[in-house]
């Protein structure tokens, strides 16, 4: 009996601490399965236990994708913002491009311009008495060259010829000179013979021989030179212009050896002695 009861005893014992030990297994089981899919759950983004780390995630994620997108879109809008000043800049330089190119033509332009101003605003500032002693020049230069140009072919004198030469060249370039002058001062010059000198020049041209050289001489060579060596020393006293005044003063020295000359000679037309420079 007393072993009986001993073997109860130890059988419940045994019975208990199989139970215990079923007990334990299986919430160590149950702990594994827990830790497990906690393990899982986190791993899968379960919202059940970390709902709100996956929600925090997301946001985040999605703040960190919207800062993203905004700073693509501002790195786009920069891009653009440059790409645009670029534009502008370009733009810009290329509309300074424009109005440099505007204003070099309106340089090159103004410069024309101011060209021509200055030529015609010499010619408002020239007096009408400095333009006429302008035109004086001229056409005393113009009547001599051309009545000499007839008596180179006409006469028979050598003197004479060789004072023909003598006009046709010094006046020539007294010619240039006044051409010149006149440009600069906006003045135009006569282009063709008075009807003073046309005049002259139809009568010598129906002379020859002696008579021919004889007027040629008087009137040519005389009268015409003390006409224009009178209006050349009152246009270097009486003309207001420094240039036009200079000019006529430069003349008078020429024109009055031509005038001794011809005076010199006028006397002697008939022989072949004599100077035509009066030298």
């Amino acid at each position: 009996m007393q072993k009986n009861q001993v073997v109860k005893k130890l059988l419940a014992v045994t019975a208990v601490a199989a139970m215990f030990s079923a007990f334990g297994v299986q919430a160590q089981t149950t702990s594994g399965q827990s830790a497990q899919s906690m393990t899982n759950q986190s791993a899968t983004g379960n919202p059940n236990l970390t709902g709100k780390t996956a929600a925090d995630g997301t946001v985040n994620n999605t703040s960190s994708q919207g800062m993203e997108d905004r700073s693509g879109q501002t790195g786009a809008s920069g891009s653009s913002g440059t790409s645009g000043a670029s534009g502008t800049a370009g733009t810009t330089h290329s509309e300074g491009a424009k109005s440099h190119t505007g204003s070099d033509g309106a340089q090159a332009s103004g410069a024309s311009g101011a060209a021509g101003a200055t030529a015609a605003g010499g010619a408002a500032q020239l007096s009408a008495a400095d333009k006429k002693v302008i035109n004086d020049m001229a056409m005393s230069n113009m009547a001599e060259i051309e009545i000499s140009k007839l008596a180179l072919s006409k006469s028979q004198n050598p003197d004479v010829k060789t004072y023909a030469q003598q006009m046709i060249d010094d006046h020539s370039k007294a010619q240039a000179e006044v051409q010149a002058l006149a440009q600069s001062k906006g003045v135009t010059l006569p282009t063709e013979l008075d009807a003073k000198h046309k005049a002259m020049s139809a009568k010598l041209e129906k002379l020859s021989g002696d008579a021919f050289d004889k007027a040629y001489m008087k009137q040519a060579g005389v009268a015409d030179h003390k006409a224009t060596h009178s209006k050349l020393v009152a246009g270097s006293k009486k003309a207001k212009d420094p240039d036009v005044k200079a000019l006529a003063t430069k003349m008078t020295p020429t024109v009055e050896q031509h005038l001794k000359a011809a005076q010199q000679m006028s006397g002697n037309t008939g022989k072949t002695s004599g100077t035509a420079s009066g030298k």
